[in-house]
């Protein structure tokens, strides 16, 4: 392959050296050569390191991003890799057609006066909208509007900590838990039961646990709402 030659400074990001790459390779951007591709991106950013160039942390990400898609690529099944490689195609194009509109916009304003807006001392706020967000909420609407084009590798390993470490209860184990209960005392209120839950798996646990039971015909439901009570049916408090 021919030695590369460019500089840094060129490219506003990986995106724009892709297509640099893609036009003067003649690739088909509709059709890409992916395993091509990876070679003469990763050769680009291989050079810039030898250089003592500061390379960019997006140039790095796409360069895993696109070393994970030649990967799959080669798998015997390969679904994941061609919806990959679609979902870089459409961020090319998509790229590639602001930046053509951004320079005609550039030079329809070619020559024209720019001004200035004073400062603003007070802007009155806008309070029609009265609901309060959580930045944890607004980011994944935000996440969820932008689509796939957030999507670059599988998340790290720290994302799942917060699942690993929770505790999980078992039904058969609230199952054991609500019919000791009820030997005790014969007769619960329902509510009662779910108010003790220490966590959302506990919570759901002992609802599945009185379905479970009820299904059984281990206990008995009467009432409805926060009245409803259970109670262990005859023959069953000494099983």
């Amino acid at each position: 392959m021919e030695k590369l030659n460019y500089k840094l400074e060129v490219f506003e990001g990986p995106m724009d050296l892709l297509l640099h790459l893609i036009t003067k390779h003649k690739l088909d951007i509709y059709d890409i050569p992916i395993l091509e591709l990876v070679e003469q991106y990763t050769s680009y950013v291989r050079e810039m390191q030898e250089e003592n160039m500061e390379v960019a942390s997006e140039f790095l990400e796409m360069a895993a991003r696109l070393v994970y898609i030649k990967t799959v690529s080669l798998l015997p099944v390969y679904d994941e890799a061609e919806d990959l490689k679609n979902e870089l195609r459409d961020e090319l194009l998509e790229y590639r057609d602001c930046k053509i509109l951004a320079g005609k916009l550039s030079q329809m304003t070619d020559g024209f006066n720019y001004t200035a807006r004073g400062f603003q001392e007070s802007i009155s706020p806008d309070n029609t909208y009265k609901r309060l967000h959580e930045p944890s909420e607004l980011l994944s609407a935000y996440s969820l509007a932008a689509g796939k084009k957030l999507r670059r590798l599988p998340p790290p390993i720290d994302s799942f900590k917060t699942i690993v470490t929770k505790k999980i209860v078992s039904v058969g184990s609230k199952i054991d838990s609500i019919v000791s209960s009820l030997k005790k005392r014969k007769k619960r209120k329902l509510f009662d039961i779910y108010k003790e839950a220490k966590s959302r798996s506990d919570l759901v646990a002992a609802f599945l646990a009185i379905l479970e039971l009820a299904k059984n015909k281990t206990i008995y439901i009467s009432g409805d709402g926060d009245d409803a009570q259970i109670e262990i049916l005859e023959g069953m408090e000494n099983s």
